[in-house]
């Protein structure tokens, strides 16, 4: 009997989240630079494991696409949290809105198979906007409320107006759209006001 056969439920439950973790970690860099058709091979061995263990998790290329997906968009939804803990409210609001317009960069690679119609992508939007509305509406709020941002835009449209700053433009990359979205946070601070004269 193998040790991984022997091993404790627990101990097998481990290793199987290790392997997804490295499985979503490697297909997220494989598809930002092969493509979201890349052989499973190369994801596969990127995570250290072999083609039927990426399989057994992720029996479809569509489900591992999601995993991708929702592990991108989980993670901004954490790191609001951690921001808003360990800087000022405006400074959280603007570092969250880079690290989301980064998180949209990485998913060009993914726009093939998230535009392609497949109903297995249905429920991203959904996912989306579920995670990452309230993360940004309690940094609006707190940036909002300490003074150091307009008040009167909401985190719904705030998203899809940086999404849309993501597009991808012909002729530039993405440090333009990494420039557009600083002048949309200098946008959204209230300016210093000196003293009446």
């Amino acid at each position: 009997m193998t040790e991984q056969a022997g091993a404790s439920p627990r101990r097998r439950r481990a290793d199987a989240r290790r392997n997804v973790d490295a499985l979503v970690t490697a297909a997220r860099t494989v598809f930002d630079t092969s493509g979201v058709d890349a052989p499973a091979k190369e994801i596969a061995d990127l995570a250290g494991v072999g083609v039927g263990t990426l399989y057994r998790h992720f029996p479809l290329r569509s489900d591992l696409v999601i995993a991708v997906v929702e592990s991108g968009i989980d993670a901004c939804a954490a790191a609001a949290r951690e921001l808003g803990a360990v800087h000022e409210p405006g400074e959280a609001l603007a570092e969250w809105l880079r690290q989301y317009t980064l998180f949209l960069g990485t998913k060009r690679g993914l726009a093939p198979a998230l535009h392609s119609g497949d109903p297995a992508y249905e429920a991203l939007p959904g996912y989306f906007l579920e995670k990452l509305t309230p993360a940004l509406t309690a940094l609006l709020g707190d940036a909002a409320a300490s003074g150091a941002v307009r008040d009167d835009i909401g985190a719904h449209d705030l998203l899809y107006a940086i999404a849309n700053l993501c597009m991808p433009v012909p002729g530039a990359g993405p440090e333009y759209s990494r420039r557009m979205v600083d002048l949309l946070i200098d946008g959204l601070r209230v300016p210093h006001r000196g003293p009446a004269r």
